[in-house]
């Protein structure tokens, strides 16, 4: 079976990154369009909440997106804020549109596609975001820290143990799992589980 993650997850994005302020993105029509050439029947819906495509809370705003890819359809709830990060007491419609455009390439990352984009973004402010590993000594580069935070997440769903992993994989850390191996660890930690 086709692991259409590890496809998407492979697409390099590194050019195509923009930044406004302090704050990396990728723009919503390049990831619609790598998500189309990877999966032309993939789509998506922007959640309604009683007939609008936001929620308003006592804590601000909130879209949320739903992106089907393959039969599997993941889905991102995000804030509707400012251009510090900052939420938004009053929105108009550009900013909630805005948001929305936000929240799908997040929901597309949920896939796969520029996941690593936003590897860190959750931490306290003043922590600093996970650096990439160095190239295995395979040749091929390591695993990103969000494809890490992801195996992690399939080791314990399969009641398994990253000390399996890394004799499987004659290594010493998970962090150095080659991408050329990623997918291989994937399939086998989706059989046990």
């Amino acid at each position: 079976m086709d692991n259409y993650f590890a496809r998407l997850n492979q697409i390099n994005v590194g050019d195509r990154i923009e930044k406004k302020g302090e704050f990396s993105y990728l723009s919503w029509p390049y990831a619609v369009a790598q998500l189309r050439l990877a999966d032309p029947e993939a789509s998506w819906e922007v959640r309604r909440f009683d007939g609008l495509p936001y929620l308003r809370t006592e804590t601000g705003y909130f879209v949320e997106v739903a992106v089907t890819v393959q039969g599997v359809t993941l889905s991102q709830i995000h804030p509707v804020l400012d251009s510090k990060n900052r939420p938004i007491e009053a929105p108009t419609a550009f900013e909630i549109n805005s948001s929305i455009q936000r929240c799908l390439v997040k929901a597309i990352a949920l896939h796969g596609l520029g996941l690593y984009v936003y590897a860190g973004e959750d931490l306290p402010d003043g922590a600093e975001a996970p650096k990439p590993t160095a190239t295995p000594i395979s040749g091929q580069r390591a695993i990103t820290p969000a494809e890490l935070r992801y195996l992690k997440h399939l080791i314990t769903e399969a009641k398994s143990s990253e000390q399996t992993i890394l004799d499987f994989f004659s290594l010493d850390r998970l962090e150095d799992l080659p991408m050329k191996e990623f997918d291989r660890a994937l399939k086998a930690l989706r059989r046990a589980a």
